[in-house]
């Protein structure tokens, strides 16, 4: 009897520890499909009732604590107990790091207590975690956790960054063929994909990979919708590929998911306030009164063209052949090959966040377009006054209306400013730098 009696205590302590489990496995879902359950106007409230909610799952475990303290298994529900919150907890590391000494094949626990020494901000320790779970058994989280630390890491020096950015998109791959229905991994290589494609020459490929993966991440896990992050990180993207009214939509969506995050908010109010002042200027030609502006196109002529003019030019889709001048009202919508775009510059905009430097020209007829130049360096610019040749330029017209407010213009985008004639001269090197974009990448 005595021995039947032992023999059943370990299948009590599973069942035990298997209802523990559950417990802390609610708590999460709880906190990650918060919105499946409330409104976005509760979105402030979310912070709170997850806390209190780790605070009642932590209460039940703890009064189990003194018969299995010395069981990996309940250290690792306790640390993923405390892990829940987004601070770093030194009572969670304990657990974790007692859990990992007594089972050191415990995949969750290695995984986890890499994600407590990254919120402590120690990145290698998180890294070493996070290959020590890899060498137990290759796993979804470790992979796109380390996605994510690779992109964080300081390096030597750019190659090596680039190189450490080339090995996240890996691991974010990786995490994805390993299940192809995880939210969570699809966005993460959406974020690794916007990485490379601001650290590896803005390949448009690599922009359309990075939507790809974002909307995948909606698609295949309704959560992944209520992320802020996916859609502050995706805003930042569209802003940059020029969509204005899908950028002031993100950065919308992900203030009213996290209230207490101040910088969605901030851009969105930067982006509107950016395109109110575009808008102005260039309906009103950048205030430049009449007689000023008459003497400035007088001496406004095809020498400007500068090297557009010579038979040998090479224009930036590799034709070889001089460009015609072409009035601005005359282009047409996308890409306009053999023409080039002149003008004045009649206003530049320094504005907050921007993530290109913006002017206005006008040509001879007076017509005004905005011209957006991108990977400009803190150097340059251009005078009100400068002549500007814009070869084979690419036009926009773009119609905004976001929430009480709208904006219609056209533009030119110009990817870099050695792709412009300025008074007939070509631009050195030192005014191309490439564009660095913060997004959001700590709680992915």
């Amino acid at each position: 009897m005595a021995e039947d009696e032992k023999s059943s205590e370990p299948v009590e302590d599973k069942n035990e520890l298997h209802i523990m489990k559950d417990l802390v496995d609610e708590l999460y879902n709880y906190r990650d499909c918060y919105f499946e359950t409330h409104s976005v106007e509760d979105a402030g409230r979310k912070q709170r009732d997850v806390a209190q909610e780790m605070d009642k799952t932590l209460k039940k475990l703890e009064e189990k604590e003194e018969r299995f303290k010395h069981k990996a298994e309940f250290l690792l529900q306790k640390g993923r107990c405390l892990n829940v919150a987004p601070d770093f907890s030194a009572i969670a590391e304990e657990c974790l790091s007692r859990a990992v000494k007594l089972e050191p094949g415990l995949v969750e626990g290695w995984n986890t207590l890499g994600e407590q020494y990254w919120k402590k901000g120690d990145l290698m320790g998180a890294k070493n975690c996070f290959t020590g779970a890899m060498q137990q058994s290759k796993n979804k989280v470790s992979l796109r956790n380390l996605s994510m630390v690779l992109r964080q890491l300081p390096a030597a020096d750019s190659d090596a960054h680039g190189k450490q950015v080339l090995e996240s998109v890996d691991m974010a791959r990786q995490a994805v063929q390993l299940d192809l229905t995880d939210g969570t991994s699809w966005y993460i290589l959406g974020n690794a994909y916007v990485s490379l494609f601001f650290t590896c020459g803005q390949n448009p490929q690599l922009s359309q990979q990075a939507l790809s993966a974002y909307a995948q991440s909606e698609k295949v896990d309704r959560a992944a919708s209520c992320y802020p992050e996916l859609h502050f990180n995706r805003a930042t993207l569209f802003q940059y590929e020029e969509m204005f009214g899908s950028a002031l939509g993100g950065y919308s969506r992900a203030a009213a998911l996290d209230p207490g995050w101040e910088e969605p908010p901030e851009r969105e109010r930067q982006l509107l306030e950016y395109l109110g002042k575009v808008t102005e200027l260039m309906q009103n030609k950048g205030k430049v009164k009449a007689r000023r502006l008459r003497t400035m196109l007088s001496n406004l002529n095809t020498s400007a063209l500068g090297p557009c003019s010579s038979p040998q030019f090479r224009s930036p889709t590799g034709r070889v052949g001089s460009l015609e001048p072409r009035t601005l009202s005359s282009l047409t919508h996308g890409h306009n090959a053999g023409v080039a775009a002149l003008g004045k510059v009649v206003f530049s905009l320094a504005s907050e966040g921007r993530m290109a430097f913006t002017f206005g020209m006008v040509d001879s007829e007076e017509t005004c377009i905005v011209v957006m130049v991108y990977n400009t360096a803190d150097s340059w610019g251009v005078l009100i006054g400068d002549s500007v040749v814009i070869p084979e330029p690419q036009v926009k017209r773009h119609s905004i209306t976001h929430k009480d407010k709208s904006f219609d213009f056209k533009s030119i985008r110009v990817d870099s400013p050695l792709l412009t004639i300025v008074n007939g001269k070509r631009q050195n090197i030192q005014s191309q730098i490439a564009a660095s974009v913060s997004y959001k990448p700590q709680s992915e």
